[in-house]
């Protein structure tokens, strides 16, 4: 069984188990104060042109989010992000639990728009009844978005526009930062998101990592007493050295990068397969998430020796589908899957009409 479901499957890039092992008998400082955590802090300052940057080592994205979103927020305050935000859909309420609501804006791609947030803002205060509810006083955006997609420049220049003028942070989840430098479409990188974001992160996890996120705050009014807040979510891990040697091993040699680059080629080999075969996509993404609708008897055939996360159920016995790859993804399982995509769609695709939105429930 070749797992495609998501991009964490396997553990850590064998260069991170490497450096593991040979500093394993070294005594450092705990919580982070240790010189490889350093090391790793300046090298990521450096990557992101901004030497004056605070960054901070997390163990997961739901931690990170949480522990960002409830720093930056007061009691009556609440943070705006996509319908199909990762903190919106996939974190059990996370945010909520801190006490702070999170507010859903429309959208078709997992992306929202400066002109959205705008509206949003404005109709609160022009309510009447404002101080009643929730006020929205964050933008919480990923990159990439939970449907793969990415965010230009100029569309974060935009959000920053709007959140300067509001006087809001806006908060970039970077889980999957890797596959969004990795792609070919992508004009956003780590400099960028310093000078546009009031905090990112880099993550980790999904990105060769065997766990951690790196958070990034770009002020110093953001940063104040940010590590109470990491320790009160459980986040100072006492061996923090391990966060801090695999960022430092990830961001040598431009390794980074490059796993971030192999995810992508070979998503994009897959979807190339798909299309060539002719499914249709969910969403048109360049990074390593991947969203062919597939009809009933091809999804079957295909769960036969693949996983993969069933997304959405669609009119006309259709269902769209992720495939996702990761920094590990070897070429020659991507061969048998290739090849396993045109015998079966040439042998059980298109017995139904292709998908559209407009079709009849």
């Amino acid at each position: 069984m070749y797992r495609f479901e998501c991009d964490y499957t396997e553990g850590a890039h064998p260069r991170i188990l490497d450096a593991l092992v040979k500093t394993n008998r070294e005594q450092t400082p705990g919580y982070g104060e240790d010189e490889f955590s350093e090391t790793a802090r300046k090298i990521i300052c450096l990557a992101c042109g901004k030497e004056d940057m605070h960054v901070h080592f997390l163990m997961g994205g739901t931690q990170a989010n949480t522990t960002v979103i409830a720093s930056a927020l007061r009691p009556h305050q609440a943070v705006v992000c996509a319908e199909q935000g990762h903190i919106a859909v996939h974190e059990s309420g996370a945010i909520e639990a801190t006490g702070h609501k999170v507010i859903t804006l429309p959208s078709e791609n997992g992306k929202i728009t400066a002109a959205q947030v705008q509206k949003c803002i404005d109709a609160h205060f022009s309510d009447a009844t404002h101080e009643h509810c929730p006020q929205p006083a964050m933008v919480y955006i990923s990159h990439p978005t939970e449907t793969g997609l990415i965010y230009t420049k100029q569309e974060l220049r935009d959000l920053r526009r709007v959140c300067d003028e509001k006087h809001i942070p806006l908060f970039l989840d970077g889980a999957r930062l890797g596959y969004a430098l990795g792609s070919e479409e992508n004009d956003v990188f780590m400099a960028d998101l310093a000078k546009l974001c009031d905090v990112f992160y880099i993550g980790g996890t999904k990105v060769g990592a065997m766990f951690g996120e790196a958070v990034c705050i770009c002020n110093e009014e953001r940063n104040r007493d940010f590590r109470y807040h990491i320790k009160q979510h459980g986040g100072l891990l006492a061996k923090g050295r391990f966060l801090g040697i695999q960022f430092e091993t990830l961001f040598k040699d431009g390794l980074y990068l490059d796993l971030g680059k192999n995810a992508v080629r070979q998503a994009m080999r897959i979807k190339d397969a798909f299309r060539s075969s002719g499914c249709d996509f969910l969403y048109d993404s360049p990074t390593n998430q991947q969203f062919p609708i597939l009809n009933g008897a091809v999804l079957e055939e295909l769960k036969k020796n693949y996983s993969f996360s069933i997304w959405q159920e669609l009119p006309g016995d259709k269902t769209a589908v992720r495939f996702a790859t990761s920094w590990a993804t070897r070429p020659e399982t991507v061969d048998a899957l290739i090849n396993d995509i045109k015998k079966t769609c040439r042998i059980y695709g298109d017995k139904t009409p292709s998908w559209s939105a407009d079709m009849p429930e």
